[in-house]
């Protein structure tokens, strides 16, 4: 039983108009393209926002967290001449300057007698070393004593 038209109603009605009680389908499609849309469009933004950062990764570490705080300078001022220097700069390769001046301060020290510093990067020298080290140490050893036996 199909319920009657309205008399203001035309006689021919188009197939996206429900029922009343049905569901909407062409609703909930074209809900569906737009969440997709929005969250491709946004994926896009973000993976373009963050090529600067991208390209720089493989550089210097200051070069990297200089480009990675302009990116972010970038998206929460909306000042896009930030992405731009921060493109720049993710393109150019710097020179190595620290790592010389390091070296000749470490050599000038050592000419003075001054006592080098402890490294960072190296663990103290109270601690037990790593058991792979201490395991091919042993072994060092062993063919050391074997080959002054011969």
């Amino acid at each position: 039983m199909s319920e009657p038209l309205h008399p203001a109603a035309p006689h021919h009605l188009p197939g996206f108009i429900t029922a009343p009680g049905d569901s909407d389908v062409l609703m909930i499609v074209v809900g569906i393209v737009l969440l997709v849309a929005v969250l491709g469009v946004g994926n896009v933004y973000l993976r373009l926002h963050t090529l600067p950062e991208r390209m720089a990764h493989k550089s210097q570490k200051l070069q990297f967290e200089i480009v990675a705080v302009l990116g972010l300078l970038a998206l929460f001022t909306h000042i896009h001449l930030f992405w731009i220097a921060g493109l720049l700069l993710a393109m150019i390769d710097l020179p190595d300057f620290g790592t010389p001046l390091r070296r000749i301060a470490g050599s000038v020290e050592k000419m003075a007698g001054v006592p080098p510093e402890e490294d960072p990067t190296e663990p103290p020298a109270g601690t037990a070393p790593h058991p792979a080290a201490a395991a091919e140490a042993k072994a060092d050893a062993a063919k050391s004593e074997v080959h002054s036996h011969a």
